[in-house]
Order: structure tokens, then C-alpha cells, then sequence
């Protein structure tokens, strides 16, 4: 067989070097559009249990990481001059260009072909028996071909700069500068380099005059105007170190979700890491899954030797429902950073960090990675409060109640009409009383939800507003709307009892309270 693979990133040379190891007979090439040095970005990281299992297949990563990289197990969240620590989140990461050029001499060992400041198309491939897409998010393989699916654009703005600060470990800082409320994702690279990701509102962007920069000039030249406007707003954070930059400069982020990876007609082609998907980087490496695509890829060619169809199939069916895990938990994480200004004005720094580390897991599986953190988090809250996160009473309004779960009554629409013994309207009424919204199936819909909501919050509003219906994101960022926006207490209503999920709601400051079936 012979296989043609377009891009030489990291998910197409461990493909290349797999597929050869497993199977020599195979003849693979791989076309590269940049030089062999080339590369754009600093660091690529890696969580401890993906390493552990592309270590299963080949140690190489693991022996470039042990003598090249840096690792480490705590996560720092800088915020309104406190540090806040939370351990277990084991992580190692890389120089880009370092890791690539391990990749390439392990694929030449195995038997590749590599073949540099090469762009090639569909049709000058036609001689292959099949053609691997991993050339990344901007896939012309892929764009000749109808795969189905969707990109949504995130609304934050992103730029990647490296610094010659070295953090200890992942660290996110968050400042408010004179334009608006700018955060940073930082983590060491090597010795001498972090990487460092900021991230902001575009409100704040075009205010600090970040937008001038033209992005449509090919891939080369950075924002030397941003790279200076950052320096001096993170100064304080990086001891006044550089910013360093490589093809730096803005956009906003684009998850991509691919229906099919692969076709039989006009030829086989497959695709492989951000060519088939993407996922926010503050909750997976696009090098991780790209990887760990390769290893499936390569694993289904061998066990189902000339039967592509076959192989191809399994592969999908192997590869898919890790990426679809990963991009669903991206989706909250990085519409917590869409909002993250909201956050750090509402939260004092130990809530910020308890709100933005629960934002895509409950607080029983943050305890079991990180104990003494979510201990720390419970014991502020009790300090404050006087009892646990479920026990605290709550009053507003003129209406009270003993705790922070609510026996919900509803009629047979399942629309709620009473929590306890507060009356639920979507109408004002006589006395304490309660508005009932329902949170639409998609973010498109909040926009309509949000007008109505400001139409309750004016004099006479009610004592709290039930949130139910809906997904459990756009549920939270209603709260969160009514609660940051509006200074309204809110009721999360579930769906279905789950003490856990009511504690993290509670506890991150999403929710005031949370609604159970009566």
C-alpha cells in the first residue's frame, strides 16, 4: 500500500513512523508545505494520562519530554495580587520545534519518506492507494471534499506570544488594564521559555486599539503594537521579561466538527487531528488528539490489512468518541473564557479559582484530584457563610428558606410553578414572588431570554429567578446573567437530583440556589 500524508506536524509524522512499525510493507510519504525547521508557536503540552497512553505505543515522547521538557502538577491562578494553588493536574510540555524534529528522524528511521517545501493538492496525489489530511485547521485536502459538519468562532480574541519568564508550571493570569480585563494562559517550555496565550473581550480589544494589525497578511510578520501593549500590562506579572513572537497575532478561536473523516470517492482520504477537529486549548492539546488519531489510524490500517473501507470505519469508530469527550468539555471551558471579565469582577480570588477549575467538572471529581484545593474552597465559604454550600439559609426578598435545595413544584408541562413555598411566574404578581425563565436548547436563543430577563429586573422584580429547560451551559450562563448583570438571586432547576452537581453550582457562585422535583 502506499500512503500519502499532507503535513508534517506532529499527528502526521507519528502516523507515519506508527504505520511503518507496524506494518513495513507499507510506503508512506509525507508532504510538508514549510521547510524542516519551520514551525509556528512555541509549546505543545501534554496531560500526564494522555502521555501515558502514547507512551504505550512509542516512548519516544516520553524520553523527549524526560530530557527536553518540563513538567509539572500544580495549576497557579493569578487574580487581584493573590495566587491561589490546586495540585494534581500532572502535565509536561514542549518546544514545538524541538518535538517535530524528534518526529522527523523517528519517521525516517521507520522507513518514511519526508519531503519538505512540498504543498501539494488532491490531484497530484492521485497515485497514492490512500491520502492522509493532517494538514491542520486550514485543510485545502479537506476543503476539496464534502465531509459534512460546522465551525462555530469563538467571540473572545487569542494571540501566541512566548516569554523568557519562566512560569512554574500552567499558570493563568488575569489583569485589568485601563481597557478592559486582559488573561493569560502561561506555562514552561524548556529552560530559558514559557508560552504564553492572552486572551481578552473583543469590547476590550478594539478599546486598547489591539485591532490594527492586518491578520489577512500571509503567515510571517507579528503584532509588534499588541506584543508592546501586553509587555507593560503583564510587566508586573513577568518580572518586566520580553514577549517573544512568532506569526503572533489575533483571532478567534474555531471548533470544527467534522460529520465523516473520511471518503472513498474520488480516492481514499482520511483526515487526521485539526483537520477533522479542534478544540479550545485550555482543555486539550490539538497535538494530543492529533496524536492519539495517528495511533488509531495506523492501528486500524494494520489489523485490517488491504481492506480500507474497513479499516477506515474502525478507525472512525475508535478515534471519535475520545474527541467527541474532549470537545464537549471545551464548549463550557471556553465560553467561561468569553466571560472570564464578568468573573473576575463578581468573585474574590478564591471563588474566581474554585468557579473557573468546576467549569467543566463537578466538585466530587475536582476533590478527587485535588482535595486540599477543594477542601481550602469549602472551608472560605464557611468562613463566610457559617455553613456548608447546600446548609447556608437564604433570604431575599421577604421570602426565606432553610438551605440551599428547593422542593420544586410544576404543572403538567413541566413548567415550575413554586419553589417551596415561593410562587413562580413569568409574569409579576402580589407578594414575594418568583420569575420562571426557560433557558433555550442553544446559545443563539440567549439573546431573547436575556431581553426578557431585563424586563423583570426592574422595581418591584421578584425575590430570585428559576432557571429551568434548556442545556446545563445555557441554564448557568442565565444565572450567571441574572445574577452578574442584573444583581438577581437565581434557582437552577435540574432536571434530575444530584447533590453534587447542586454543590458545585452553589459553591462556584453560578447559582444562588437549586431546584429539585417536588
Amino acid at each position: 500500500m502506499r500512503i500519502a500524508v499532507a503535513g508534517g506536524g506532529p499527528g502526521g509524522l507519528f502516523f507515519a513512523a506508527m504505520i511503518r512499525r507496524l506494518d513495513p510493507s507499507v510506503e508512506v510519504t509525507v508532504f510538508e508545505r514549510n521547510r524542516a525547521d519551520d514551525t509556528f508557536g512555541f509549546g505543545v503540552v501534554f496531560s500526564d494520562r494522555t502521555l501515558a497512553g502514547i507512551h504505550d505505543a512509542d516512548p519516544l515522547l516520553r524520553r523527549a519530554l524526560d530530557e527536553h521538557g518540563r513538567h509539572w502538577d500544580d495549576i497557579e491562578i493569578r487574580l487581584k495580587g493573590e495566587r491561589v494553588r490546586c495540585g494534581g493536574n500532572g502535565m509536561s510540555a514542549i518546544v514545538r520545534r524541538t518535538l517535530l524534529s524528534l518526529l522527523q528522524d523517528r519517521a525516517r528511521d521507520a522507513g518514511a519518506g519526508l519531503r519538505f517545501s512540498t504543498e501539494v493538492r488532491l490531484p497530484d496525489l492521485a497515485g497514492y492507494d490512500l491520502v492522509v489530511a493532517a494538514d491542520g485547521t486550514g485543510s485545502r485536502i479537506r476543503d476539496q471534499l464534502d465531509f459534512g459538519g460546522e465551525v462555530e468562532t469563538a467571540a473572545a480574541k487569542f494571540i501566541w506570544f512566548g516569554t523568557d519568564y519562566l512560569f512554574d508550571g500552567l499558570t493563568f493570569v488575569h489583569e485589568r488594564g485601563p481597557d478592559g480585563v486582559f488573561a493569560v494562559h502561561g506555562y514552561p517550555i524548556s529552560a530559558e521559555m514559557s508560552t504564553f496565550i492572552v486572551e481578552t473581550d473583543e469590547a476590550s480589544w478594539r478599546r486598547a486599539g489591539l485591532d490594527a494589525f492586518d491578520v489577512t497578511q500571509p503567515p510571517g510578520p507579528s503584532d509588534l503594537a499588541s506584543k508592546a501593549y501586553l509587555e507593560e500590562l503583564f510587566a508586573g506579572q513577568i518580572d518586566g521579561r520580553r514577549l517573544l513572537t512568532n506569526n503572533s497575532r489575533w483571532g478567534n478561536f474555531r471548533t470544527r466538527r467534522t460529520k465523516r473523516w473520511h471518503t472513498m470517492t474520488p480516492q481514499p482520504v482520511v483526515l487526521l487531528g485539526d483537520a477533522a477537529h479542534t478544540a479550545h486549548f485550555s482543555v486539550g492539546s490539538g497535538t494530543k488528539m492529533a496524536m492519539e488519531d495517528a495511533m488509531a489510524l495506523a492501528r486500524a490500517l494494520a489489523a485490517h490489512g488491504g481492506d480500507l473501507p474497513a479499516a477506515l470505519a474502525a478507525y472512525e469508530e475508535a478515534a471519535q468518541p475520545s474527541v467527541q469527550q474532549v470537545q464537549d468539555a471545551a464548549r463550557p471551558s471556553l465560553s467561561w473564557w468569553e466571560h472570564f471579565g464578568r468573573y473576575h469582577d463578581a468573585f474574590e480570588p478564591w471563588q474566581f479559582a474554585y468557579h473557573f477549575l468546576s467549569r467543566s467538572i463537578t466538585d466530587a471529581r475536582l476533590a478527587r484530584r485535588a482535595p486540599a484545593f477543594v477542601e481550602a474552597s469549602h472551608r472560605r465559604w464557611v468562613e463566610k457563610h457559617g455553613a456548608e454550600p447546600l446548609d447556608t439559609p437564604f433570604e431575599s426578598g421577604g421570602w426565606r428558606i432553610g438551605g440551599r435545595l428547593v422542593a420544586i413544584s410544576a404543572d403538567a408541562d413541566g413548567t415550575p410553578t413554586a419553589a417551596h413555598d415561593l410562587p413562580l411566574s413569568a409574569t409579576p404578581r402580589p407578594g414575594p414572588w418568583g420569575a420562571v425563565l426557560i433557558a433555550p436548547d442553544t446559545e443563539a436563543g440567549l439573546p431573547e431570554v436575556f431581553a426578557r430577563l431585563a424586563d423583570l429586573a426592574g422595581p418591584g422584580g421578584p425575590a430570585l429567578v428559576a432557571v429551568a429547560g434548556g442545556t446545563p451551559l445555557t441554564r448557568v450562563l442565565l444565572c450567571e446573567q441574572a445574577r452578574m448583570h442584573h444583581g438577581l438571586p437565581t434557582l437552577a432547576v435540574e432536571p434530575a437530583p444530584d447533590r453534587d452537581r447542586a454543590r458545585t453550582l452553589v459553591l462556584s457562585g453560578r447559582a444562588d440556589l437549586v431546584g429539585i422535583a417536588a
